[in-house]
């Protein structure tokens, strides 16, 4: 079945590969003349449009600049075209949501009336993203109960709530029960603020009106703002401790949701700086064959009245990013312990915090100490085999065990159990089975296994 998978895999690189330099030939390289449209064209929409003017300006002239010296002459190929024009304003503008691709077929549909489609084709371009974004399950990639009553939400992106709102509603309520909600953004590049609104609601009570963002846009010159939500479906979950892990490919809406809950005190950050991108904008025709994607608009944060524009969200902990979930499940562990009141909760996190740092942290014991523990403790065993400690109730499968101190060892699958070898004068006498909930077991050793 694999084989068959891969050999699928394979003949689907391919045929992408041969329809893209099919599509490549059939299209004719680009002159002088279409390079000099693109550019006045593409001078036009920034003037215009983009967020800063005289920026703007700058950019324009550059290009302009560079096309009378004739530095695109030897552009012939449209993509390589694009990709210098691109690199030619983010050097200037440092905006990395400012992209000028090569794609005769988007600008194609969107000519008619200069970004306004037709409604037929405007309902093809609908119909095929609502089913590329139904297989990748609107963004939600992974909903799970870590241990310890932790949340995880692995999520890919941030799409509209018309379409993505029952995925992300079913995600939530899933989570309403837990105690910490871990945000997986590592490999989140953006999307659309209203979903940032509606996942950013579930995290606080009903009764609150918090104030989450503003955005500026030059085209209309005003400024909107999004608050959280007097209603969401299902159960909120506002006494959650929440985390948000971070990479250096978090992007643009994922920055949004991240600055957001930093700035507001809401979540710790776990992980790497990310990308650094906050203008929101939108996609433009450019001559026949290009489009491009403008920034028109930029966000201002009611508590630091700025943005993460340039510089990307930085984490309150800094870990790489392979790293980041390990260390914020433990961090949600110790702060809960240290939260509750109880002393039964507080022994109920500080177990798994236990358990979840000697993961991180691993407890190294000398091989000369693990073997004077294996033995047999009635129908328990201690199995020494390469260098650790394996579990093995008679008559049942070995089982891996992770050391939590010089004496403590847990079920790697069950983290609930552990057990305990009593020492006296420095030589193993006895094994307690201990139960995060249930009486202790105490077998007695019985004798030495070879």
């Amino acid at each position: 079945m694999m084989v068959r998978y891969l050999l699928i895999l394979i003949q689907m690189l391919l045929l992408s590969f041969w329809l893209g330099f099919s599509s490549l030939k059939a299209q004719p390289m680009i002159d002088a003349e279409e390079r000099k449209a693109v550019v006045e064209d593409l001078s036009k929409e920034l003037n215009q449009s983009y967020v800063f003017p005289e920026v703007a300006r700058e950019m324009s002239a550059l290009m302009k600049k560079k096309l009378e010296a004739g530095k695109y002459k030897s552009l012939d190929n449209p993509i390589d075209f694009g990709d210098q024009l691109t690199a030619d304003l983010q050097s200037i503008s440092h905006d990395k949501h400012l992209r000028v691709n090569f794609n005769p077929d988007q600008n194609k549909g969107m000519r008619s009336g200069r970004g306004q489609e037709s409604e037929e084709d405007r309902e093809k371009r609908m119909d095929a993203m609502r089913k590329q974004m139904q297989r990748g399950n609107y963004g939600f990639k992974e909903v799970k109960i870590l241990e310890g009553n932790v949340g995880y939400l692995d999520l890919r992106g941030f799409m509209n709530p018309a379409e993505a709102g029952e995925t992300a509603t079913a995600a939530m309520n899933m989570l309403q029960n837990t105690e910490a909600i871990i945000f997986d953004l590592r490999s989140n590049g953006g999307g659309d603020p209203g979903m940032i609104q509606l996942l950013t609601s579930y995290l606080y009570d009903k009764n609150d009106r918090i104030h989450l963002n503003s955005f500026y846009f030059r085209p209309s010159d005003d400024t909107t703002q999004t608050w959280t939500l007097p209603y969401v479906p299902g159960a909120r979950n506002p006494e959650a401790e929440v985390f948000v892990l971070t990479s250096n490919y978090t992007f643009s809406a994922a920055e949004e949701f991240t600055y957001n809950l930093k700035n507001l005190e809401r979540a710790t950050i776990v992980g790497e700086t990310t990308g650094g991108g906050a203008h929101p904008g939108g996609t433009r025709p450019i001559a026949e064959r290009f489009v491009a994607f403008v920034p028109v608009g930029r966000a201002i944060n009611p508590v630091t009245n700025t943005n993460w524009e340039g510089t990307g969200v930085s984490p309150h902990v800094s870990v790489p990013k392979e790293n980041a979930l390990k260390v914020a499940h433990q961090m949600a562990m110790e702060k809960l312990a240290e939260k509750v009141e109880d002393s039964a909760d507080k022994a109920y996190f500080a177990w798994y915090g236990e358990h979840l740092k000697a993961l991180n942290e691993p407890v190294k014991i000398p091989v000369k100490d693990l073997e004077k523990m294996a033995g047999n403790y009635g129908a328990r065993n201690l199995v020494f085999e390469q260098g650790q400690l394996l579990y093995q109730r008679e008559g049942r499968p070995k089982m891996e065990l992770v050391t939590i101190d010089k004496v403590t060892f847990a079920l790697a699958d069950d983290p609930g159990i552990r057990f305990v070898v009593e020492m006296e004068n420095e030589e193993p006498v006895a094994l307690t089975l201990k139960r995060l909930n249930g009486p202790p077991e105490r077998s007695e050793r019985t004798k030495v296994k070879p």
